[in-house]
């Protein structure tokens, strides 16, 4: 079976990662770029679900292609679930993912529950108008400082206590074996793979 899948990212990493994930149940995945498919979509749902339904649905529609599109954030209990959808949008457009942390733990200071999640949601839209979705969330806390080298966006700062490690301390493949991308992607895979023997 070659089907070819559209993800709607610009993300190098995100491709690389759906790539080996999909390869293995037989499908190809290229970006909207690889297309020449330039899509802005706007992120107007409330939830990391209806976001990236929003994103696989505008470039199933411009490529004719399955679309396969995520949302994820960090979700920290001490700021009610924020800064959740906006989390690369934190503190405005001017902020890098440096800047977007540091403004976190500034946030939190004098804050005594550290409690947090990172959630993901992975949407498909097909051309027929059939859709799929799974999530995924990893529990930790908010370290005091940042940690770590790897990982991106809030790993240095996210706390995961079973290894006693941040995410930006943890080798890509212990990250991807616990992270919310990685079982989010882990269950997608498994009801694609349902869908695709119907």
């Amino acid at each position: 079976m070659d089907v070819t899948f559209v993800l709607a990212t610009h993300n190098p990493g995100k491709i690389r990662e759906m790539g080996e994930i999909l390869g293995e149940l037989g499908i190809k995945v290229v970006s909207p770029k690889d297309l020449g498919i330039t899509v802005d979509v706007e992120e107007t749902g409330t939830t990391f679900a209806e976001n990236a339904m929003l994103k696989a649905k505008a470039i199933c529609a411009s490529s004719g292609l399955p679309a396969i599109a995520d949302d994820s954030g960090l979700c920290v209990d001490a700021l009610n679930g924020g800064p959740g959808v906006y989390s690369a949008r934190y503190g405005g457009e001017g902020l890098d993912d440096v800047g977007r942390y540091r403004l976190l733990l500034e946030n939190m200071r004098g804050q005594t529950t550290r409690a947090a999640h990172f959630a993901c949601a992975i949407a498909c839209a097909f051309p027929n108008g059939d859709e799929l979705t799974a999530e995924g969330t990893v529990e930790g806390t908010i370290a005091f400082a940042p940690m770590g080298e790897g990982g991106f966006g809030y790993d240095p700062v996210f706390f995961y206590p079973p290894l006693a490690k941040t995410f930006g301390q943890l080798t890509a493949q212990e990250k991807s074996a616990i992270s919310h991308r990685g079982k989010a992607l882990k269950e997608f895979a498994a009801r694609l793979e349902t869908y695709l023997k119907k």
